[in-house]
């Protein structure tokens, strides 16, 4: 982790983290968008929020107020394998 938020990260990077942590087996499966700000905490929040959004139309996460969730599809597909590092 870097000391200063990328703004032009990959998006491709920023969901996969995004993701990943939605995943954890260590958390509840509802996060706090502050809470996924905290872990990923190398991206400015507007791009964050943006890498969030994107996920949310393409059906791999739920967005609901201020929390965020991975998908029913999202959770069955790690619980397959088919979700890795």
């Amino acid at each position: 982790m870097t000391e200063h938020p990328q703004p032009h990260a990959e998006p491709r990077s920023i969901e996969r983290a995004i993701i990943l942590q939605l995943l954890r087996d260590d958390h509840d499966e509802r996060w706090l968008r502050a809470e996924l700000e905290a872990e990923v905490n190398d991206v400015e929040p507007s791009v964050l929020r943006s890498a969030i959004a994107d996920l949310e139309r393409q059906g791999v996460v739920v967005a609901q107020d201020e929390h965020v969730l991975a998908s029913p599809c999202a959770r069955r597909l790690d619980e397959l394998g088919l979700v890795g590092v």
